[in-house]
């Protein structure tokens, strides 16, 4: 079996963000920029969006943080977007999700320059991606798709079953997979029998926030596990939505949880915002 180790690959991302900007500012007299929006004070969004910034620094990316209140109207937000919008020195801007109730997340995603659009999400990007033209890929499949690669795992002709429909994760990461020729299955929570679904598959992708979901009976013999899940139990131990302990000895590759998935998305993300400073670059030089 072998470990997908996400956090010794990130790391080795990092430090070729970091060569990059430093040449880009050398050469270009550009410093990518990134600006984070944090609306409201959950403590999970604080600490992820902290771990962004001290990444951005590190890789000799400029960063700020905008917070707002919880009580922020979504007019406000908008008039912050698009102040963002018009800075020449920003060339990313990411708005923490999720939202407050009484904003709607689609109208903010949408408000944000295409160009400028770091996460992903914006409709124009996402209808790139889905058509397999140059986009701004979301993070967190990105990052999946770059630990293929790292491990040499062909997926052109392979059967994999994604666990998970969301916007974030589950929709973009069967459209990449479809992208590289591989027959998809998505599965969500009204389908039956999963197990009659994942039992078939060569790849198991899963991202649906249930921990344990996956179990060593519902995977066959030499299976590759990617376990996009997240979640702190009632003792306070983070685990995936597999059960690595149960899988591991049936799965060829797994990725672990904590280091697997999780630190490739900030890695992914800085990739992003190296690549929309180099777009600024192509379009003042024109």
């Amino acid at each position: 079996m072998i470990l997908l180790d996400g956090k010794a690959l990130s790391e080795k991302i990092k430090e070729e963000v970091k060569v990059e900007v430093a040449q880009l500012v050398e050469e270009k007299h550009i410093t990518p920029g990134l600006a984070v929006i944090l609306v409201g004070s959950d403590a999970a969004s604080a600490t992820y969006v902290a771990s962004k910034a001290k990444s951005c620094k590190n890789a000799g990316i400029y960063s700020v943080v905008h917070e707002m209140p919880d009580s922020i109207t979504q007019e406000e937000l908008l008039e912050t977007i698009e102040m963002m919008n018009k800075n020449p020195k920003l060339d990313g801007i990411l708005v923490q999700l999720p939202l407050p109730k009484h904003i709607d997340t689609t109208i903010v995603l949408e408000a944000i320059n295409p160009l400028k659009d770091v996460d992903g999400f914006h409709p124009y990007n996402v209808g790139r991606m889905v058509s397999n033209l140059d986009s701004f890929l979301p993070a967190t499949p990105f990052g999946v798709m770059r630990m293929f690669e790292e491990y040499g795992i062909e997926l052109s002709g392979k059967n994999l079953v994604v666990i998970g429909s969301s916007d974030i994760v589950g929709k973009p990461m069967a459209s990449l997979l479809i992208n590289a020729k591989a027959t998809v299955t998505v599965c969500n929570s009204r389908t039956k029998d999963l197990a009659s679904h994942t039992k078939t598959a060569d790849i198991v992708v899963i991202a649906v926030g249930v921990p344990y979901l996956l179990k060593a009976d519902m995977i066959k013999e030499g299976a590759i596990v990617i376990d996009v899940g997240i979640n702190r139990l009632d003792t306070g131990k983070l685990v995936g939505d597999a059960d690595f302990e149960d899988c591991k000895s049936k799965c060829s590759h797994i990725t672990p949880v904590p280091g697997g998935v999780g630190p490739m998305t900030i890695g992914m993300l800085l990739k992003n915002t190296l690549k929309a400073a180099k777009l600024r670059d192509k379009r003042e030089a024109k």
